[in-house]
Protein backbone atom coordinates (compact mmCIF):
# COMPACT_ATOMS: atom_id res chain seq x y z
CA UNK A 1 0.00 0.00 0.00
CA UNK A 2 1.69 3.55 -1.00
CA UNK A 3 1.43 6.63 1.06
CA UNK A 4 -1.22 8.03 -0.66
CA UNK A 5 -3.54 4.84 -0.23
CA UNK A 6 -2.80 5.03 3.47
CA UNK A 7 -4.02 8.89 3.91
CA UNK A 8 -7.38 7.88 1.51
CA UNK A 9 -7.87 5.07 3.69
CA UNK A 10 -8.25 6.94 6.84
CA UNK A 11 -9.54 10.25 5.12
CA UNK A 12 -13.07 8.52 5.86
CA UNK A 13 -12.65 7.78 9.01
CA UNK A 14 -10.70 11.04 10.15
CA UNK A 15 -8.80 9.02 13.21
CA UNK A 16 -6.06 6.57 13.39
CA UNK A 17 -5.19 4.75 16.92
CA UNK A 18 -1.55 3.89 17.31
CA UNK A 19 -0.73 1.85 20.57
CA UNK A 20 3.29 1.22 21.41
CA UNK A 21 3.67 -2.13 22.96
CA UNK A 22 6.32 -2.85 25.25
CA UNK A 23 7.20 -7.06 23.86
CA UNK A 24 10.69 -7.40 26.14
CA UNK A 25 14.20 -6.62 26.72
CA UNK A 26 15.34 -6.15 22.88
CA UNK A 27 13.97 -7.53 19.20
CA UNK A 28 15.82 -8.65 16.81
CA UNK A 29 15.12 -7.13 13.59
CA UNK A 30 17.80 -8.95 11.57
CA UNK A 31 16.51 -10.82 8.71
CA UNK A 32 13.33 -9.31 8.87
CA UNK A 33 13.56 -7.25 5.50
CA UNK A 34 10.74 -7.44 3.01
CA UNK A 35 9.49 -5.85 -0.18
CA UNK A 36 7.22 -2.80 1.71
CA UNK A 37 9.75 -1.67 4.41
CA UNK A 38 9.60 1.74 4.81
CA UNK A 39 12.44 2.08 7.09
CA UNK A 40 15.14 -0.04 8.15
CA UNK A 41 16.34 1.68 11.68
CA UNK A 42 13.72 1.77 13.15
CA UNK A 43 11.96 -1.12 10.92
CA UNK A 44 8.66 0.23 9.73
CA UNK A 45 6.19 -1.78 7.45
CA UNK A 46 2.98 -1.50 6.23
CA UNK A 47 0.80 -4.08 8.33
CA UNK A 48 -3.11 -5.49 8.08
CA UNK A 49 -5.67 -3.86 5.57
CA UNK A 50 -4.62 -0.45 6.42
CA UNK A 51 -2.57 -0.27 9.52
CA UNK A 52 1.59 0.51 9.86
CA UNK A 53 3.86 -1.09 12.38
CA UNK A 54 7.50 0.26 13.64
CA UNK A 55 9.76 -2.02 15.42
CA UNK A 56 12.35 -0.97 17.80
CA UNK A 57 15.47 -3.41 18.96
CA UNK A 58 15.14 -1.87 22.32
CA UNK A 59 11.77 -3.82 22.94
CA UNK A 60 8.86 -1.82 21.83
CA UNK A 61 6.47 -2.28 18.75
CA UNK A 62 4.18 1.03 18.01
CA UNK A 63 1.06 0.11 15.55
CA UNK A 64 -1.03 2.17 14.00
CA UNK A 65 -4.64 1.63 12.75
CA UNK A 66 -4.72 -1.97 13.54
CA UNK A 67 -7.44 -4.24 15.03
CA UNK A 68 -7.36 -6.32 17.97
CA UNK A 69 -6.95 -10.01 15.37
CA UNK A 70 -3.98 -7.64 13.21
CA UNK A 71 -1.51 -6.69 16.77
CA UNK A 72 -2.13 -10.25 17.68
CA UNK A 73 -0.68 -11.76 14.67
CA UNK A 74 2.19 -9.49 13.90
CA UNK A 75 3.03 -9.82 17.94
CA UNK A 76 3.06 -13.69 17.57
CA UNK A 77 5.22 -13.61 14.18
CA UNK A 78 8.22 -11.73 16.37
CA UNK A 79 7.52 -13.46 19.24
CA UNK A 80 10.70 -15.66 18.45
CA UNK A 81 12.46 -12.82 18.09
CA UNK A 82 11.71 -10.75 21.03
CA UNK A 83 14.58 -11.02 24.02
CA UNK A 84 13.32 -11.65 27.90
CA UNK A 85 9.59 -11.31 26.85
CA UNK A 86 7.12 -9.57 29.26
CA UNK A 87 3.79 -7.80 27.71
CA UNK A 88 4.04 -4.64 30.79
CA UNK A 89 4.04 -1.31 29.49
CA UNK A 90 1.85 0.26 26.77
CA UNK A 91 1.05 3.97 24.88
CA UNK A 92 -2.58 4.49 23.00
CA UNK A 93 -2.62 7.76 21.14
CA UNK A 94 -5.52 8.50 19.29
CA UNK A 95 -4.61 10.62 15.69
CA UNK A 96 -7.15 13.14 14.36
CA UNK A 97 -6.56 14.23 10.75
CA UNK A 98 -6.81 18.36 10.60
CA UNK A 99 -6.77 20.52 7.40
CA UNK A 100 -5.64 23.67 8.97
CA UNK A 101 -1.79 22.71 8.32
CA UNK A 102 -0.66 22.32 11.56
CA UNK A 103 0.46 19.44 14.22
CA UNK A 104 -0.26 19.90 17.36
CA UNK A 105 -1.39 17.85 20.68
CA UNK A 106 -5.29 18.59 21.42
CA UNK A 107 -6.74 18.84 24.63
CA UNK A 108 -8.73 15.85 25.05
CA UNK A 109 -5.09 13.84 24.51
CA UNK A 110 -5.34 13.77 21.04
CA UNK A 111 -2.80 14.49 18.75
CA UNK A 112 -4.00 16.53 15.54
CA UNK A 113 -2.09 15.80 12.37
CA UNK A 114 -2.19 17.23 9.04
CA UNK A 115 -1.72 13.65 7.29
CA UNK A 116 -0.97 10.49 8.08
CA UNK A 117 2.14 10.14 6.12
CA UNK A 118 4.83 7.71 6.80
CA UNK A 119 7.09 10.47 8.03
CA UNK A 120 4.84 11.85 10.41
CA UNK A 121 4.15 8.08 11.57
CA UNK A 122 7.95 7.45 12.13
CA UNK A 123 7.96 10.81 14.52
CA UNK A 124 5.27 9.44 16.30
CA UNK A 125 6.72 6.20 16.73
CA UNK A 126 9.24 7.59 17.87
CA UNK A 127 8.30 9.47 21.08
CA UNK A 128 6.02 6.93 21.99
CA UNK A 129 8.61 4.09 21.89
CA UNK A 130 10.30 6.39 23.69
CA UNK A 131 7.96 6.92 26.34
CA UNK A 132 6.94 3.28 27.33
CA UNK A 133 10.65 2.28 27.26
CA UNK A 134 11.60 5.32 29.83
CA UNK A 135 8.06 3.78 31.81
CA UNK A 136 10.06 0.50 32.10
CA UNK A 137 13.30 1.93 33.14
CA UNK A 138 11.81 4.22 35.67
CA UNK A 139 10.19 1.34 36.97
CA UNK A 140 13.44 -1.01 37.41
CA UNK A 141 15.24 1.83 38.91
CA UNK A 142 12.59 2.90 41.36
CA UNK A 143 12.48 -0.47 42.58
CA UNK A 144 16.39 -0.32 43.25
CA UNK A 145 15.61 2.85 45.46
CA UNK A 146 13.08 1.13 47.15
CA UNK A 147 15.79 -1.44 48.36
CA UNK A 148 18.79 0.63 48.87
CA UNK A 149 16.39 3.07 50.89
CA UNK A 150 16.17 0.12 54.29
CA UNK A 151 19.92 -0.33 54.14
CA UNK A 152 20.35 3.59 53.93
CA UNK A 153 17.86 4.40 56.64
CA UNK A 154 19.93 1.41 59.01
CA UNK A 155 23.40 2.58 58.29
CA UNK A 156 22.52 6.28 58.71
CA UNK A 157 20.46 5.69 62.28
CA UNK A 158 23.56 3.18 63.41
CA UNK A 159 26.08 4.26 61.97
CA UNK A 160 27.94 0.98 60.67
CA UNK A 161 26.39 -1.18 57.71
CA UNK A 162 24.52 -4.22 58.55
CA UNK A 163 26.67 -7.54 59.24
CA UNK A 164 24.72 -9.05 56.19
CA UNK A 165 27.11 -9.28 53.83
CA UNK A 166 25.20 -11.95 51.55
CA UNK A 167 22.33 -9.07 51.12
CA UNK A 168 24.84 -6.54 50.15
CA UNK A 169 26.65 -8.41 47.41
CA UNK A 170 22.71 -8.62 46.28
CA UNK A 171 22.22 -5.29 46.27
CA UNK A 172 25.13 -4.33 44.54
CA UNK A 173 24.32 -6.89 42.00
CA UNK A 174 20.98 -4.79 41.49
CA UNK A 175 22.56 -1.72 41.10
CA UNK A 176 24.69 -3.03 38.41
CA UNK A 177 22.02 -5.01 36.86
CA UNK A 178 19.53 -2.06 36.37
CA UNK A 179 22.66 0.05 35.28
CA UNK A 180 23.52 -1.85 32.87
CA UNK A 181 19.95 -2.37 31.33
CA UNK A 182 18.87 1.36 31.51
CA UNK A 183 21.92 2.56 30.39
CA UNK A 184 22.62 3.57 26.55
CA UNK A 185 19.45 1.44 25.71
CA UNK A 186 16.73 3.90 24.80
CA UNK A 187 19.22 7.24 23.48
CA UNK A 188 16.21 9.50 24.44
CA UNK A 189 18.36 12.66 23.49
CA UNK A 190 18.82 11.18 20.00
CA UNK A 191 15.77 12.78 17.38
CA UNK A 192 14.65 10.18 14.76
CA UNK A 193 16.85 10.05 11.47
CA UNK A 194 13.53 10.40 9.49
CA UNK A 195 13.99 14.11 10.57
CA UNK A 196 17.08 14.39 8.63
CA UNK A 197 14.83 14.00 5.48
CA UNK A 198 11.83 16.27 7.06
CA UNK A 199 12.81 18.78 8.84
CA UNK A 200 9.59 19.89 8.39
CA UNK A 201 8.42 17.49 11.20
CA UNK A 202 10.97 19.60 13.88
CA UNK A 203 7.89 21.16 15.21
CA UNK A 204 5.91 17.94 15.53
CA UNK A 205 8.94 16.14 17.43
CA UNK A 206 9.67 18.80 19.43
CA UNK A 207 5.93 18.95 20.61
CA UNK A 208 5.72 15.27 21.12
CA UNK A 209 8.76 15.46 23.32
CA UNK A 210 7.25 18.09 25.47
CA UNK A 211 3.83 16.13 25.60
CA UNK A 212 5.48 13.26 27.05
CA UNK A 213 8.04 14.98 28.86
CA UNK A 214 10.93 12.78 27.28
CA UNK A 215 13.94 15.26 27.78
CA UNK A 216 12.91 15.86 31.56
CA UNK A 217 11.99 12.03 32.08
CA UNK A 218 15.46 10.88 30.51
CA UNK A 219 17.24 13.32 32.94
CA UNK A 220 15.96 12.64 35.85
CA UNK A 221 16.77 8.90 34.65
CA UNK A 222 19.90 9.76 34.22
CA UNK A 223 20.18 11.33 37.25
CA UNK A 224 19.21 8.18 39.55
CA UNK A 225 21.40 5.67 37.41
CA UNK A 226 24.09 8.20 38.48
CA UNK A 227 23.19 7.68 42.29
CA UNK A 228 22.62 4.01 41.70
CA UNK A 229 26.48 3.60 40.49
CA UNK A 230 27.77 5.54 43.26
CA UNK A 231 25.73 3.56 45.55
CA UNK A 232 27.85 0.32 43.83
CA UNK A 233 30.86 1.95 44.71
CA UNK A 234 29.69 3.16 48.11
CA UNK A 235 28.75 -0.58 49.15
CA UNK A 236 31.75 -2.12 47.38
CA UNK A 237 33.98 0.53 49.83
CA UNK A 238 32.49 -0.87 52.95
CA UNK A 239 32.88 -4.04 51.93
CA UNK A 240 36.66 -3.50 50.93
CA UNK A 241 36.26 -1.79 54.71
CA UNK A 242 34.68 -4.43 56.09
CA UNK A 243 37.20 -7.00 54.97
CA UNK A 244 40.23 -4.87 55.88
CA UNK A 245 38.81 -4.41 59.90
CA UNK A 246 38.90 -8.43 60.09
CA UNK A 247 41.78 -8.61 58.33
CA UNK A 248 43.64 -6.28 60.74
CA UNK A 249 41.66 -8.33 63.37
CA UNK A 250 43.02 -11.71 62.57
CA UNK A 251 46.78 -10.41 61.93
CA UNK A 252 46.55 -8.78 65.68
CA UNK A 253 45.14 -12.08 66.85
CA UNK A 254 47.73 -13.79 64.83
CA UNK A 255 50.29 -11.76 66.94
CA UNK A 256 48.51 -12.07 70.04
CA UNK A 257 49.10 -15.91 69.89
CA UNK A 258 52.69 -15.91 68.47
CA UNK A 259 53.71 -13.55 71.64
CA UNK A 260 51.25 -15.62 74.12
CA UNK A 261 53.14 -19.15 72.71
CA UNK A 262 56.71 -17.75 73.11
CA UNK A 263 55.73 -15.96 76.54
CA UNK A 264 55.02 -19.08 77.59
CA UNK A 265 57.78 -21.64 76.01
CA UNK A 266 60.24 -18.80 77.47
CA UNK A 267 58.75 -19.44 81.17
CA UNK A 268 58.47 -23.29 80.91
CA UNK A 269 61.86 -23.50 79.38
CA UNK A 270 63.11 -21.48 82.67
CA UNK A 271 60.87 -23.64 84.97
CA UNK A 272 62.97 -26.88 83.75
CA UNK A 273 66.45 -25.09 83.60
CA UNK A 274 65.54 -24.36 87.15
CA UNK A 275 64.66 -27.65 87.84
CA UNK A 276 67.55 -29.21 86.65
CA UNK A 277 69.80 -26.84 88.35
CA UNK A 278 68.35 -27.85 91.82
CA UNK A 279 68.98 -31.49 91.28
CA UNK A 280 72.34 -30.88 89.88
CA UNK A 281 73.33 -29.01 93.47
CA UNK A 282 71.51 -31.40 95.48
CA UNK A 283 73.96 -32.70 98.17
CA UNK A 284 75.61 -36.50 96.92
CA UNK A 285 74.95 -37.35 100.47
CA UNK A 286 71.19 -37.66 100.57
CA UNK A 287 71.05 -39.78 97.89
CA UNK A 288 73.69 -42.24 99.39
CA UNK A 289 71.98 -41.79 102.88
CA UNK A 290 68.39 -43.02 100.68
CA UNK A 291 69.81 -46.18 98.96
CA UNK A 292 71.63 -47.09 102.53
CA UNK A 293 68.18 -47.16 104.14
Amino acid sequence: MTDVELRATHAVAQTMTARALLLGERIDTVGLERADLVSTAPLAFHAGQAGFAVLYRFGVAVLFGLSPLEEDEIVTKIGARVAGASRGDDETLVIEITHDGEDKPLPNGRLAVKDLSEARLLVIADALAKSVALARDERRVNAVFDTIEPFAAELASKGRPPWRRKSMLELIGQTLLVRHRVSGRVAVEDKPDVLWDRPDLERLYARLEDEYELEARGRTLNAKIDVIGETARALTDLIDADRSVRLEWIIIVLIAMEIGLSLFQMFSGQHYLHQIQAASTAPHGSSVDSHAK
